[in-house]
């Protein structure tokens, strides 16, 4: 068992969600709640990482992040080290390949509060974000939590992306996507097969405590 991938991996998947949780919030009500010339183009840009194979998405964010690169070229400057092949490519690919699973959940969420209660909680005075706090984001809990399940499961199990811009540094850039990949190209099927295990276990617990949570949250609900 590689340890030192899958707490990498973990990391990448805690920092991911930091980053686009409050992200994916911002994102997906003004999407739910706005529209603007434009909408459908923005919309089909946050959505294409689900339809565009990962090793191209990963071409080009190695292009984008590259030393020549306007990007990499800043990032030199400011902290004195190349961006690609470092755990903060691994992040910023993560961010955006995971840009779809973060916010079109949080979107359809923020979609089915009424318009009516909305209209309910500034007719009683509330500010927008005392409204957000206290009134919305109850109600979009579930696609939110939804939201950061699949954001979660998905970096922990995405491979072509990382590999692309973070190649395989181990204690670096090696995810436990690449390590598996990496315990088969020796054949050994044991050690590939005992962290696809615990990779199986961590995303069944995830979806499971995803489902529990959000019974209960219904349930509650009802009782209100």
């Amino acid at each position: 068992m590689d340890w030192s991938a899958l707490k990498l991996s973990l990391e990448l998947a805690f920092w991911t969600l930091v980053i686009l949780l409050p992200a994916g919030i911002l994102i997906g009500r003004a999407l739910a709640w706005h529209q603007f010339r434009g909408k459908i183009l923005v919309e089909a840009l946050l959505a294409l990482p689900l339809v565009l194979p990962p090793t191209v998405l990963g071409f080009y964010l190695l292009l984008a992040m590259s030393a020549d690169s306007p990007v990499g070229r800043l990032w030199q400057s400011l902290f004195g080290s190349q961006l690609t092949f470092s755990f903060s490519s691994l992040l910023i690919a993560s961010v955006i390949f995971n840009l779809p699973f973060a916010i079109q959940p949080m979107q359809r969420a923020f979609e089915s509060i009424p318009r009516d209660v909305r209209e309910a909680a500034r007719c009683c005075g509330m500010s927008r974000w005392r409204a957000l706090r206290r009134i919305e984001l109850p109600l979009a809990w579930p696609g939110i939590l939804s939201a950061l399940v699949l954001t979660f499961a998905h970096t922990l199990g995405e491979f072509g992306v990382v590999l692309m811009v973070g190649g395989n540094i181990p204690d670096e850039t090696r995810t436990i996507a690449i390590a598996i990949y990496d315990r088969v190209q020796a054949f050994d099927d044991l050690g590939a097969s005992r962290m696809s295990a615990v990779l199986l276990l961590i995303s069944i617990l995830a979806i499971s405590l995803s489902y529990l949570a959000t019974a209960r949250l219904y349930r509650g609900q009802r009782h209100v």
